[in-house]
């Protein structure tokens, strides 16, 4: 299955900011958590295997292969944003297809799979309606729609439920393991959020100050051998 996050001696900097990252791997088709305070570098992170800006040094591997130069839409990962970035002119439906058209596949062709979509997160009745008239919720099934509906083989999701209400993200996060289930797609999801990334996750990477400081399975994600910086950041001294 392919989905596989590779991360060697990463540098990346941003103004002031330094990102660093000395080894990162990502199993294929596994949901990985990205935690870590406001501004710790977890975007920087997400953004860097996105291809939004280029590493100063260090290489990022994407099924073995240097993504280094790889355009961005070559990368074949599907991007969720906080603010889900949906077109605000465009209709539920045309966000959906928007990536599809690109690909100039046949008409029928783009409407049967963004009306699959539609089915799958239960959105077909906003299919005219704009994004300026929707729920926080309902924005982010069409933007995972209008991610999903390319086949990525990574999906990356920066701090997904966030802006939702306690009863909207239970909700968002029973879709997001079906999303796993069905698409089979490696997640990578930045949150800030504990209980999110132990609900969630399979392995959580803590990021601090901007350097990656520890990966673990998120079933321990509370033990008490952690580094005296991460034990300060989860509470535990």
């Amino acid at each position: 299955m392919p989905g596989r996050i590779d991360i060697h001696d990463l540098r990346v900097t941003r103004g002031e900011f330094t990102l660093e990252v000395d080894e990162l791997s990502i199993n294929e088709g596994e949901i990985f958590a990205i935690l870590g305070t406001t501004g710790s570098g977890k975007t920087v992170l997400m953004e860097s295997v996105a291809g939004a800006f280029p590493v100063n040094s260090g290489s990022i591997l994407l099924d073995g292969k240097d993504i280094d130069s790889l355009p961005i839409q070559q990368r074949h990962l599907g991007i969720l944003y906080q603010d889900y970035a949906l077109f605000p002119h465009m209709t539920v439906h045309d966000n959906i297809a928007y990536g599809l058209k690109r690909k100039r596949p046949r008409p029928h062709d783009i409407d049967e799979q963004v009306n699959e979509m539609l089915q799958l997160f239960g959105i077909e009745h906003l299919a005219d309606r704009f994004p300026g008239v929707i729920s926080g919720g309902e924005s982010q099934r069409t933007a995972l729609a209008r991610a999903l509906v390319m086949r990525p083989e990574i999906l990356i999701l920066d701090e997904p439920f966030s802006a939702l209400d306690p009863t909207t993200k239970k909700q968002m996060y029973g879709l997001l393991r079906c999303v796993h289930e069905r698409f089979g797609c490696t997640i990578v999801f930045v949150t800030h959020d504990f209980n999110e990334a132990q609900t969630l996750a399979d392995r959580v990477g803590v990021i601090l100050d901007g350097k990656l400081r520890c990966v673990v399975e998120a079933a321990r994600l509370f033990d008490d051998e952690h580094a005296p910086e991460v034990k300060r950041f989860l509470g535990l001294e």
